[in-house]
């Protein structure tokens, strides 16, 4: 199955260790990453998508982070 998941984060080192340790445990970029800034709060975010292949049967209850 595949299995998607979107990182987002603060636009700080702390999104590019997440999007570290998902490259590290398997997952694949997929498509380019997105900024944006938050008026409300000042904060720039950043997210990306990734995806892995893994054994098994999606289902709701699957744990993404898990794999």
């Amino acid at each position: 199955m595949k299995l998607y998941r979107f990182l987002s984060e603060e636009d700080t080192s702390a999104f590019c260790h997440k999007v570290t340790d998902a490259l590290n445990k398997g997952w694949e970029l997929y498509g380019s990453p997105t900024q944006t800034f938050c008026h409300k709060t000042g904060v720039m975010r950043c997210g990306q998508s990734v995806v892995k292949e893994v054994e098994g049967t999606y289902t709701p209850e699957t744990k993404l982070g898990e794999h």
